[in-house]
């Protein structure tokens, strides 16, 4: 029987880059899993770490980032800056006993539309494959899907 989980999956988009390569990718009618939420944020530098761990406490079952190109952020180094912050997220989320895979940082220019629908269904896939994340009964008990 082929498993019927849908993801609940948070993205954190930068206005100038990714946002608009989510929305290219939309103007061009491809599809991209509807359960990953967009964010729109001025630049991914104004992530913090607080954010992407309150969207897991939240129930989300993955989270990531995508944010202009490497040296063409457009508040010079907000990218370099959500990049050390995910990577930090991802030791975090480690330490907790989840998976660090349900956290990533991704680059798209505005141009990528399609590069952007990709990384969503990539990271869709991951998560599926992980299987569903912390919800906030387990926070209670204790309890996550990767202690079994």
């Amino acid at each position: 029987m082929e498993s019927t989980f849908d993801p609940v999956i948070v993205c954190f988009c930068c206005q100038w880059c990714s946002y608009a390569a989510a929305d290219l990718a939309g103007s061009m009618r491809l599809q991209y899993p509807a359960n990953v939420k967009i964010i729109k944020v001025p630049c991914t530098g104004r992530v913090d770490v607080i954010s992407l761990l309150r969207a897991i406490e939240e129930g989300a079952d993955g989270v990531f980032v995508s944010g202009c190109l490497l040296g063409d952020c457009h508040y010079i180094s907000g990218n370099q800056r959500a990049t050390k912050r995910v990577a930090y997220a991802k030791k975090l989320v480690e330490t907790f006993g989840m998976n660090p895979q349900r956290v990533e940082m991704y680059y798209n220019s505005s141009a990528m539309g399609p590069q952007f629908a990709q990384c969503c269904k990539e990271f869709t896939d991951r998560i599926r494959e992980l299987g569903p994340g912390l919800r906030k009964n387990e926070l209670e008990t204790g309890y996550t899907p990767e202690s079994k």
